[in-house]
């Protein structure tokens, strides 16, 4: 390796001896350049350790190669999930991709959608927050730069969605849980996104369809944290007796681990079999899920499939010109996981 730093393309076109448009040729498409001297600028990098900044040479142009994706929530499992096969995706493709999290705020959400423009994003991949979000912002982001929405739907915002249909899911698993024990009470989320709502309202529907009296656990807590709201709250409930039922549907999984250890600090034993206090199941299939103790039964969403369509999507899009004929909506369906505590 030459000792010597290069400190930008000219400097490498010079010491490689190659033409510097034929350099950047290389860099935006290596195939596009003879093979022969594909491999001279190739043992030229090897020689002068030589890497590009691509993210320069994308502001430069018109059309930049960079996807913008923007999550509510990054520690969450399942968004970090999604993210990082969006992510991958995206790099195989030759996209760079540009992670931000909105921190479930409507200003840091605005922030990075304004941050997205400035770095002229080729498209974007967006999970918003929904009813916090600002409908303004979002609606002008959505018509300057081509977007795909993933696992929160906000009406005609975007070129297309993709999530979990929650019409279908949460019946599912209350139809299994009416099968096999007494009917469940819903363990909500707070609203932090639209599927707090939908999952609330596809609950009462399925009960009201079986015969049986709906029964909302309302929480208090308008945030993230909902292993501890599933803590705390879950105290409360069980401490109360308000429950008419021996059965619990959370909104998500993550509510149920943290009832999952309220339950066990209150010494009742949750499962369902003999000495059992009390069924707990979730929803979404939460990596750990499966790690709880007792295992949480609940409805899988498939990460792989949501991530994967979206970028196809917005590959489509970018393709089309940045729009398509209609806005499309995909709606995934829901595999019941049985486990051990429901």
């Amino acid at each position: 390796m030459e000792s010597d730093k290069i400190r930008n393309m000219d400097e490498f076109a010079t010491v490689a001896g190659i033409s510097r448009p034929t350099i950047s040729k290389y860099f935006h498409d290596p195939e596009s350049v003879k093979k022969s001297t594909r491999a001279r600028i190739e043992d030229a990098l090897e020689r002068y350790d030589y890497r590009p900044n691509i993210f320069a040479m994308n502001q430069n142009r018109r059309s930049t190669k960079n996807i913008g994706i923007l999550v509510p929530y990054l520690a969450d499992p399942f968004f970090a999930e999604i993210a990082r096969t969006i992510e991958r995706r995206c790099i195989d493709a030759g996209f760079w991709p540009i992670m931000l999290s909105s921190h479930g705020e409507q200003r840091l959400e605005n922030d990075a959608l304004d941050g997205l423009r400035g770095l002229r994003v080729a498209g974007a991949l967006l999970a918003p927050l929904g009813r916090r979000s600002d409908k303004r912002a979002l609606e002008q982001f959505c018509h300057a730069v081509p977007s795909v929405l993933f696992d929160s739907e906000v009406e005609d915002m975007g070129e297309a969605f993709v999530g979990m249909d929650n019409s279908k899911s949460i019946p599912l698993i209350v139809d299994y849980l009416c099968r096999t024990g007494e009917a469940p009470a819903f363990f909500e989320m707070p609203p932090v996104n639209p599927n707090a709502n939908k999952r609330r309202e596809a609950y009462i529907g399925a009960m009201e369809r079986l015969g049986h009296e709906p029964q909302i656990v309302h929480v208090s807590g308008d945030n993230w944290n909902f292993e501890e709201i599933g803590y705390s709250e879950g105290l409360k409930v069980l401490a109360s007796g308000q429950l008419k039922t021996n059965t619990v549907l959370c909104s998500n999984d993550r509510l149920a681990i943290g009832l999952l250890a309220a339950a066990y600090e209150r010494g009742l034993r949750v499962g369902r079999g003999t000495g059992c206090a009390l069924r707990i199941a979730g929803h979404d299939d939460h990596p750990f899920s499966r790690f709880t103790c007792p295992p949480l039964t609940t409805v899988a969403q498939d990460f792989a499939q949501i991530a994967e369509r979206s970028v196809d999507t917005l590959f489509r899009v970018l393709e089309s010109g940045g729009s398509l004929s209609a806005r499309e909506t995909s709606r995934l369906d829901g595999k019941l996981v049985m486990r051990e505590s429901a």
